[in-house]
């Protein structure tokens, strides 16, 4: 396997969501609903009940309202309990629900040019929340406000720093990389934002997040990564489902979450993507 720096950053069956809502870039239908879809990313649907008929035809009849061609597509599979979001970019399938309520906000995309030449697809990710701890932490500022008004407010670092339950995962699409190459790239981007956010003097306890990326665990493509930000501001690193560490310092959540959802993400569409989620809940 060849190894490459590069000099960029990674940054139970799920329950149906109790909250739906429309999202610019994907849609999910469950058993026994419909949604409207548009956006860059095809959906899996997969329900436990036999295919609707009805469904299908109301489906067809809304996206043929549409006057522009939609961007995603839809169909509709027996003997599953889930429902996922597929990127059409990389094909990664994302489920809609992680855990038991933290909901898929938006998918992005990390991509990065070789020698300045050719742009590869490193990897897809997507962002969840908990809609519950969103409402209760930003409903107080935020919930009286119109959807127009919301969508001009930038609560980037309301959303970081509050104690709400998020995940960010990585699913890896370059198959030539390699763990050193993700701890290298998170030495260099989580450390940035470290020092950005809280000071240069914050070695011990970037060492101690990307200690855990150890050489041992290899990451093929559709390999895993959750970044999962708990209670008390505690981060989970899971690989492939396994728990490899977990450290608790708010410091350290908000540095990840930059990557993504940030002042300089990663994918700027992605992230606005995931900002008219945020408005969706916050108006419901």
């Amino acid at each position: 396997m060849v190894s490459l720096r590069f000099p960029f950053s990674f940054p139970q069956p799920p329950k149906l969501p109790r909250h739906g809502f429309l999202r610019p870039s994907y849609a999910v239908v469950a058993a026994g609903g419909a949604a409207a879809a548009a956006g860059f990313v095809a959906v899996t649907i997969n329900s436990t009940n036999q295919q609707s008929p009805f469904l299908e035809s109301a489906l067809n009849s809304l996206f043929r309202s549409h006057s522009s061609p939609l961007w995603a597509s839809l169909s509709l599979a027996d003997n599953s309990t889930t429902s996922s979001v597929v990127d059409s970019k990389t094909g990664m399938s994302f489920p809609s629900v992680i855990g038991d309520s933290q909901q898929l906000l938006g998918i992005g995309l990390r991509r990065k040019a070789i020698l300045g030449v050719k742009n590869i697809n490193v990897y897809a990710y997507g962002v969840y929340a908990d809609n519950n701890d969103i409402k209760e932490s930003l409903s107080e500022k935020y919930g009286k406000l119109s959807v127009s008004e919301l969508q001009e407010k930038n609560f980037d670092k309301d959303i970081m720093e509050a104690d709400i339950c998020m995940t960010v995962r990585l699913q890896i699409v370059y198959g030539r990389l390699s763990i050193r190459s993700v701890r290298s790239a998170f030495e260099e981007s989580v450390g940035s934002r470290l020092e950005k956010f809280g000071g240069s003097d914050n070695k011990e306890l970037l060492h101690k997040f990307t200690s855990q990326f150890k050489d041992e665990y290899k990451i093929p493509r559709g390999s895993v990564i959750d970044l999962s930000k708990e209670r008390g501001h505690v981060l989970r690193t899971i690989i492939d489902g396994k728990e490899v560490g977990s450290i608790e310092s708010q410091l350290l959540c908000r540095a990840i979450l930059d990557l993504y959802i940030g002042e300089d993400p990663f994918d700027k569409q992605a992230k606005q993507d995931i900002k008219q989620a945020l408005t969706s809940i916050l108006h419901n």
